[in-house]
């Protein structure tokens, strides 16, 4: 049973530490929408989106959209995890119909969010414009930050129904009945009337009249996907498809490139809705400049947002952004000047599974990294994970330990939707195995433990930005304690300890402080250097309130 509101809001007060800024202590939620919660029933087969169950539904939209978000936002779920940003898939408008999945397996829909049809407009499947607001506005009311996926290096595939739908002519009589096995026969790919889908001056594409992708990072065409000519100067109308749109609200901008197009787009989300950060895709397949041009928009755009919104902003800390570019680790790397605040930690997963002695070394390493400034180098962060879409989920029989590891990390974390319920994968097609990650969240089966485990952990870390910035110092091997410390803050945990312990706490704690253990809720005083605990799976000290 989830303790109401009030009741938390009591317990958070109990510890004196301050929360710090969120740019000190990120601690970021993603939720694929579409596989969260589902809000709104109405709108789950929008454009005629159809499940899939030759395929298995594992490629088709399940219904999840941002109403569920608000109202999981509304229950209190992700205040009483302590998380301060949610990040969501983006809910921009995506390509209507599927593609081929796998090796010919199933309907691969753009559930996702990575396959974008029109950056201005709302996907219905998503829900409205209303309904974003009031979810931004309802996770700003809780100090929760909203964080949209964004693409910039591709729009969707050519798919059948998108074809038929905006009446670009290179499809082939019968189309509407496709299946797997025969879906690219029903495409003209020699046809140069292709020149009606997004355009040669928007994307490389390698049809008839486009250039195909290049060689290098930046120029490729990832996945087979259109690549955005975000590099070219020359000025451009808006794509033929979005001509073609009733619906749409992007209109022709004067003397503008495709890169101005894509960061007048999504920065409007920001300026309209107040959107406080991006996580962004692809990274190093867009060249730094245009992710610096969509940072030094967005921030203008935020700002703009707060003087109209005084009610409705949180705090005036700039915009936010991070950023993944594959199997960057814990280093700082050129990215960090090109306007991203943190880069997606790859390195972390793999490392979280480790016996203590291990992972206080990857401790160690970490805030060395954090705490170390090269001349006048801006400090720089990371966003550890254990479980991702794109990666794997880490193993359900061990979350309590890789929860732990995670929410106890130096640096910037990111919980995956239902790592803190012990969500189960989904089938996982030969070929596209990832799809196993995105299985839908498990309310009808949340794991009161684990989620108890993660609430402790979670609130512990959002009152203590030394846990992500502080000073690591190893306390003891056998029960594993460690203590970080920042001015004004300091911590001692102990994880995965049972029963009656002495912790040398010189150095952190003074003789004479009274100690909460946020995990069981019990106070201590510290004496001769020293506190007696009990412990009951883990110890979290902090200083208790006067």
């Amino acid at each position: 049973m989830r303790r109401p509101l009030t009741t938390l809001a009591a317990l958070l007060l109990c510890a004196s530490a301050q929360a710090g800024s969120f740019a000190e202590n990120p601690i970021v939620y993603f939720a694929v929408t579409d596989r969260f919660a589902n809000g709104n029933p109405g709108n789950d087969h929008s454009y005629g989106r159809a499940a899939d169950p030759q395929g298995g539904d594992v490629g088709s939209f399940h219904g999840g959209d941002i109403a569920g978000i608000t109202q999981q936002l509304k229950a209190g779920y992700f205040k009483e995890l302590g998380v301060n940003a949610l990040w969501i898939t983006a809910p921009y408008e995506q390509i209507h119909g599927w593609v081929v999945g796998g090796k010919q397996q199933f309907q691969h829909y753009a559930y996702h969010g990575y396959w974008a049809l029109d950056y201005t407009t709302m996907d219905a499947n998503m829900g409205t414009r209303e309904e974003l607001r009031e979810m931004i506005n309802t996770a700003h009311a809780q100090g929760i930050r909203v964080l949209f996926d964004v693409v910039l290096n591709h729009p969707g595939y050519a798919d059948l129904r998108t074809l038929a739908q905006y009446k670009v002519p290179v499809l082939w009589p019968g189309h509407e009945k496709a299946v797997l096995r025969d879906y690219h026969s029903f495409i003209d790919y020699n046809n140069f009337e292709f020149k009606q889908w997004w355009g040669p001056d928007w994307v490389r594409a390698g049809l008839p009249g486009y250039s195909d992708g290049g060689k290098d990072d930046y120029t490729m065409q990832l996945a087979y996907l259109p690549d955005f000519r975000t590099e070219s100067g020359k000025a451009v109308g808006l794509p033929p498809i979005l001509q073609r749109k009733a619906d749409t609200r992007a209109v022709a901008l004067p003397d503008t490139t495709v890169r101005g197009y894509l960061v007048h787009w999504l920065a409007d989300w920001v300026r309209e809705f107040g959107v406080d950060g991006f996580r962004a895709d692809t990274v190093k397949h867009v060249e730094p400049a245009s992710w610096l041009a969509l940072r030094a928009a967005a921030t203008d755009a935020l700002a703009d947002w707060k003087a109209r919104h005084p009610q409705q902003k949180i705090d005036d800390a700039p915009f936010w952004m991070t950023g993944e570019a594959w199997g960057h680790g814990p280093e700082r790397s050129s990215w960090h000047d090109a306007g991203f605040d943190s880069m997606i930690n790859f390195d972390f997963q793999n490392r979280a599974g480790g016996d203590w002695k291990s992972i206080d070394g990857v401790y160690r390493q970490y805030a060395g990294l954090l705490g170390k400034r090269i001349g006048n180098e801006p400090r720089y962060d990371i966003l550890s994970y254990i479980s991702s879409h794109d990666t794997s989920l880490f193993p359900r029989d061990q979350l309590k330990h890789g929860l732990s590891a995670l929410l106890l990390a130096p640096g910037g974390v990111q919980l995956f939707y239902g790592d803190e319920s012990a969500r189960q994968l989904g089938a996982a097609p030969i070929g596209d195995e990832q799809q196993a990650t995105r299985s839908d969240m498990n309310w009808n089966t949340l794991d009161a433990a684990t989620l108890a485990h993660a609430r402790k952990l979670g609130q512990f870390r959002l009152r203590h930005p030394a846990l992500a910035r502080g000073e690591h110092r190893f306390i003891n091997d056998k029960p594993y304690a460690f203590a970080r410390m920042m001015q004004d803050d300091a911590i001692i945990a102990v994880p995965e300890a049972q029963g009656a312990l002495e912790l040398k706490v010189h150095g952190v704690f003074a003789d004479g402080a009274s100690l909460r253990d946020a995990y069981t809720n019990q106070t201590y005083i510290v004496k001769d250097g020293a506190v007696a605990v009990h412990a009951a799976g883990t110890v979290l000290l902090e200083k208790a309130a006067q």
